[in-house]
């Protein structure tokens, strides 16, 4: 199959990635991150979680942030609404677009939201439901799709059951997660396949950490496979909680270079990306995870 000719990359730094940050982030810091990211071309930046503060912190000014980006035409910001209670509030604070998720593992489901796949799939039901009468877009995100730190690796039809069933609920788009970075070309091709077997491949998107440094392999392999939507996160930004020491979320720096080395549109403007990883890294005081991002960079001062 030749490769796409258009790339989307849906930027999940701003939640997915502060929300790891042990130190709470400056709302500030947080809105002028979005609008960053969206000045540089990023047609989709995940702004914030409405999940109950107690669980997550770092996510209590959820609509602050929300209120306060500056929305740029042609950008969407979608937001992290588990439950009836955070959609509501989700809405209450003018999002646009809501995002559920469920795992691929049981044990995982029971570990991370303390109830059974099954239970998770109905839980959503509601909010799906809510955004519908709304007209609101939902997105769906299966995480453990190959490997699950408790069970070991999961079976490519159980990852397709899952997204199947994200799916058929309403989701526009399901996106497929390797929460801990398990995955290598041949496990990652395999679980795409079974997953279009059941859903169209342009409804799928995949979420590859890097804690192995094996991300952009198997986003490469996944182009391969004719998948055109990747999650990435700006600087690397997000640990992986599951694995000590280890990177998490594949840095958006790196997915564009690839993707424009390939010839590939993603409407991204490089530079000012890897001006923003390096600007966010120095805001959280961590160091800036985007190898391509840090190359950029260093030519950029010579």
């Amino acid at each position: 199959m030749s490769l796409p000719r258009q790339v989307k990359i849906v930027e999940v730094g701003p939640r997915d990635g502060l929300q790891n940050e042990k130190e709470i982030v400056p709302t500030a810091i947080k809105i002028e991150l979005i609008d960053r990211l969206s000045d540089a071309g990023l047609p989709s930046v995940e702004a914030t979680s409405f999940v109950s503060p107690k669980w997550v912190p770092q996510m209590a000014d959820n609509s602050a942030v929300l209120q306060g980006i500056r929305r740029r035409p042609g950008t969407v910001y979608p937001v992290l609404t588990p439950n009836l209670q955070g959609f509501d509030a989700a809405m209450q604070a003018g999002a646009s677009e809501v995002a559920i998720f469920a795992a691929a593992s049981e044990s995982f489901s029971r570990k991370n939201i303390n109830c059974s796949i099954a239970e998770s799939l109905k839980r959503f039901e509601p909010v799906v439901s809510a955004a519908s009468a709304l007209e609101i877009p939902v997105r769906g995100y299966v995480s453990c799709v190959v490997g699950c730190p408790y069970e070991g690796a999961i079976e490519p039809g159980q990852a397709a059951g899952v997204a199947h069933a994200l799916f058929a609920m309403g989701c526009y788009e399901v996106s497929l997660g390797d929460t801990i970075g398990v995955g290598m070309p041949d496990s990652i091709s395999r679980m795409i396949e079974a997953c279009a077997r059941r859903i169209p491949l342009a409804r799928l998107a995949g979420h590859y950490h890097d804690t192995y440094g094996m991300a952009i392999a198997n986003i490469y392999a996944s182009l391969q496979q004719g998948m055109a939507t990747f999650d990435a996160s700006v600087a690397g930004l997000g640990g992986c909680p599951y694995a000590r020491g280890a990177s998490g979320n594949v840095a958006t720096e790196d997915v564009a270079y690839l993707l424009g080395g390939l010839g590939i549109e993603t409407g991204i403007d490089l530079a000012k990306l890897a001006a923003i990883g390096d600007w966010i890294s120095g805001a959280v005081n961590r160091p800036n995870g985007a190898k391509a991002g840090r190359a950029l960079c260093a030519k950029a001062h010579e």
